[in-house]
């Protein structure tokens, strides 16, 4: 649909946002210009996030809020079985696939919950790294056919608790990632009657590309090298629990772009798996570790952010290659385990926040004409703005720079004057923008201008905290689709950058998602007074709840839980308040109760000195101790 008032269209919008791209068939726009959710795909049931917003605003919860669609979490699980069922009945693999969620990627309860129940019919498994997320995962996992794999350090606590679920009939498989781990298991398996089934984490020589490219490798932090596995084996051999040794174990890395890559680590393991099966040990199952990436700009390529294959091909990548290196040493084919944890879970939650403020970047009119006495670097300054054009674009960006430096230095010696000075500040400005114009046209852009467009950009001020709610865009430089998720039947005529409400000065986000590289600016639209302007943040189901810190002492945001119907109709099916203040003052050791104790003394300290009436006092108090209760964020 096209708006004749701004002579814009949905498509346009689709395409600079890129929602077509990235979106997998759960995100599109409607022909109103609303970011739509098809919680299962392309031609199932579908609702505008617009109106999933406005209801939850009216039931009472404001913005921030992270919003969790379980549908298209149930959906993720789907997918990749199928694609791996497919892959296994085209190659005529005659083992099976059992997927394993990592619970570090996302530990909230919710999460844990909706993947055991809608996982059991695929005996979807889960993985603990730690001994608090072993007790999780044994009070939810209830199949017996679903794996439990225990990686991570473990004491003697830990692997009793393994052992234990070994007991209760869960199929609980400890990972040696370490050589001193194997005397501990052996002792306690003794100790308490209970057979342990093993796997043995290798590290590969193959390397993947990407943000933790040092995930594999020889020199990685966890698994046995080769000399070490052989350890193990006669070890186990000698303690006659050979039988144990069960699975093989590696891990490449998260988030790896490139297929090739994951061919390569794929052709290692499988000849590592073949090894130990011809040493005696029992095997039977192989289990690739993470690594599945997800899309996030939507190019399609092997770019750190994207990935140049989908479900189906890593699926049958996994498939072929282990098939062909098992059947050339005559070795029976494994079940095969996928640790997918950022596939799984990234697309299934979305921070939705309103915008505050906005600083418009706006240059002063200059003067026709300047004084006659004016300095000779500030008439070269205005010079240098009437003659700029795209012949000389370069040579008057840097002039621009010089003489406005030299100014600013003459203004600390108090060479010249402030007015000087703020005049030069507008006449390089101006330059800016017309070389910003100028460069858009323009075949070819210079390096030197990469920055520019941001150093122009509005300033939009969103109610959110990056630290809390994206901490992987500020400390990974990870990119997330940003956009309206309204008003894209006009066009965004404002290149901006994304501030949040933290004090600080990395608290925002000027790298955003683009097809050929990495945008620096976000366009966007004019705000109105009479509705909120609300981004929505996708993808970000993985990693960032449980990485986010209290920055500022701004908490947990909001979250509502999302299901869709096959009628369109939407179910807000769990709402979770997020922090007050007084809960994040908790958190870092204060005692509410105390700190109101403290104020009133104050508050009543000033009375007596006649600073202010006794009722004047309750006002004070009472809003004092309404702030307590208010959520961390901003309220209207």
């Amino acid at each position: 649909m096209k708006n004749i008032a701004t002579d814009w269209s949905v498509p346009q919008s689709s395409e600079l946002y890129g929602i077509e791209h990235w979106g997998a068939g759960y995100f599109s726009l409607s022909p109103k210009g609303e970011v739509v959710v098809h919680p299962h795909g392309n031609g199932g049931a579908s609702v505008s996030l617009y109106d999933v917003a406005r209801g939850i605003q009216e039931r009472g919860f404001d913005l921030p809020v992270l919003v969790r669609l379980s549908d298209i979490l149930d959906s993720r699980i789907k997918q990749l079985h199928e694609s791996f069922a497919q892959a296994i009945a085209a190659y005529d693999y005659k083992g099976v696939y059992r997927g394993v969620y990592p619970i570090k990627v996302n530990q909230q309860q919710q999460v844990v919950e909706e993947i055991c129940g809608y996982g059991a019919q695929y005996h979807h498994g889960l993985e603990a790294g730690s001994k608090p997320e072993l007790i999780a995962a044994a009070s939810f996992l209830k199949d017996p056919e679903a794996f439990l794999i225990c990686n991570g350090y473990k004491d003697e606590e830990f692997v009793d608790l393994g052992l234990y679920a070994r007991k209760m009939g869960i199929r609980c498989i400890f990972v040696v990632e370490m050589p001193s781990e194997l005397d501990l298991i052996i002792a306690r398996s003794r100790a308490l009657g209970i057979h342990p089934i093993l796997g043995i984490r290798m590290k590969l020589s193959t390397q993947a590309s990407g943000h933790w490219t040092e995930s594999g490798g020889d020199r990685s932090v966890f698994g046995l090298n080769t000399a070490q596995v052989i350890d193990v084996v006669d070890r186990l051999r000698a303690e006659g629990m050979l039988d144990c040794l069960q699975m093989l174990h590696y891990h490449l890395g998260s988030q790896i772009p490139n297929i090739r890559d994951i061919r390569e680590a794929v052709k290692e393991g499988a000849r590592i798996y073949a090894g130990l099966v011809a040493e005696g040990a029992a095997m039977g199952v192989i289990d690739f570790g993470g690594g599945l990436a997800v899309d996030y700009d939507g190019s399609h390529t092997n770019f750190t952010s994207s990935c140049n294959y989908t479900t189906t091909e890593y699926c049958s990548a996994l498939v072929e290659e282990t098939m062909g290196i098992l059947d050339e040493t005559g070795t029976p084919h494994p079940v095969i385990i996928t640790e997918s944890g950022r596939a799984t879970v990234a697309y299934y939650s979305i921070l939705l926040f309103n915008v505050l403020d906005v600083s418009r970047f706006e240059t002063h009119p200059l003067p026709d004409t300047l004084p006659e006495d004016a300095h000779e670097l500030l008439q070269n300054l205005m010079e240098t703005f009437r003659t700029l054009t795209v012949k000389n674009v370069q040579e008057c960006y840097h002039d621009a720079f010089y003489y406005r430096d030299e100014l600013h230095d003459l203004f600390k010696r108090g060479d010249v004057s402030l007015r000087t000075r703020a005049l030069a500040g507008q006449i390089f400005w101006h330059i800016l923008t017309r070389i910003a114009n100028l460069i858009r046209g323009m075949k070819y852009v210079p390096d030197e201008f990469e920055h520019l467009e941001s150093a122009l950009a509005d300033i939009y001020y969103g109610n959110f905290s990056l630290f809390q709610s994206l901490p992987d865009s500020w400390a990974i430089d990870q990119l997330f689709p940003i956009l309206p998720i309204h008003r894209l039947d006009e066009k965004p005529t404002h290149p901006a950058i994304l501030a949040d409400i933290t004090c600080d000065c990395d608290g925002k986000i000027d790298r955003f998602i683009d097809l050929r590289d990495v945008k620096r600016t976000l366009p966007l639209h004019d705000l109105r007074d009479d509705e909120d302007y609300i981004l929505g943040v996708f993808l970000v189901g993985a990693y960032q709840e449980t990485l986010g810190d209290l920055h500022n002492l701004l908490g947990d945001t909001n979250v509502v839980s999302v299901q869709i119907d096959a009628d369109g109709q939407i179910h807000y099916t769990r709402e979770i308040e997020g922090d007050t203040v007084s809960d994040v003052l908790s958190y870092v050791e204060y005692e509410p109760k105390e700190m109101v104790r403290r104020v009133r003394e104050t508050a009543e300290r000033a009375v007596k000195h006649g600073l202010m009436s006794a009722k004047e006092r309750r006002a004070v108090m009472d809003a004092y101790e309404s702030g307590m209760r208010g959520y961390t964020y901003f309220e209207r």
